[in-house]
């Protein structure tokens, strides 16, 4: 079933309006296997980035999900469920001790069974189009897998749909998949955390390069915290007194 509604979906329901309308290009297309698994590392400016990303390619691209996208009541749950399961999409593995570690046993199922896995290692969108520091936990799954990982970048998706708005303006989205990188020389050194933020550092320098994105090194969501800090004191500043 999750194999027909994506291929459905891909092909003839969204897939062609899609490049019919946004026109996406790709490069590096060939540095993604054809078969086998491998982790794709990329940045995160939208929402759409996960609708451009696996388009450009033939293969299936899954990507975890929150649990409750899958274990909702009612119809909207089971929509969404059939929606998400539907599309490739996992549910975080809750027998974990956290929501990190859930994340990383689902990610190993998906690797184990031979196909392309698709992470975004900042942990969530830029609000501003930077590139920030990336988490370790894709160095763990690297080593601990020992599958290659893929350094990926999608630019102008900020455009077509920006931080805090559904819709933005066309433009041609870019995908870049830039040379699969190899951890194997760090094998058995997955809780060294000297090593994973070394592998995580040298996946966001390339993720950096095929972007073209000025890089941050703070974690995403601390620079969130602080523009917004930063905007309620601004406005509280312009706010006339009584």
């Amino acid at each position: 079933m999750r194999g027909v509604f994506y291929w459905f979906l891909k092909f003839i329901a969204l897939g062609p309006m899609l490049k019919l309308v946004f026109r996406p290009k790709s490069e590096g297309v060939e540095n993604v296997p054809s078969s086998g698994p491998a982790i794709l590392a990329s940045n995160h400016l939208s929402y759409a980035d996960w609708l451009f990303m696996p388009l450009v390619i033939p293969r299936m691209v899954r990507f975890v999900a929150k649990a409750e996208y899958f274990t909702s009541p009612g119809i909207k749950g089971w929509l969404q469920k059939t929606f998400f399961s539907g599309t490739g999409n996992i549910p975080i593995d809750r027998s974990g001790a956290d929501a990190a570690s859930g994340a990383l046993l689902s990610a190993k199922r998906v690797l184990g069974e031979g196909e392309l896995f698709g992470i975004y290692p900042e942990g969530t969108r830029s609000h501003d189009g930077r590139l920030y520091r990336g988490k370790t936990g894709i160095a763990r799954l690297a080593l601990e897998t020992g599958v290659p990982v893929i350094p990926t970048a999608v630019v102008g998706t900020d455009v077509v749909a920006p931080p805090g708005k559904k819709f933005g303006r066309i433009t041609r989205p870019t995908v870049r998949f830039g040379k699969p990188l190899d951890f194997s020389r760090y094998a058995g050194m997955e809780n060294d955390r000297f090593i994973l933020r070394s592998i995580t550092d040298e996946i966001m320098y390339e993720i950096m390069r095929l972007s073209g994105q000025e890089y941050v090194d703070m974690y995403a969501t601390r620079a969130k915290d602080e523009s917004k800090k930063s905007d309620a004191a601004k406005g509280a500043e312009r706010k006339p007194a009584a």
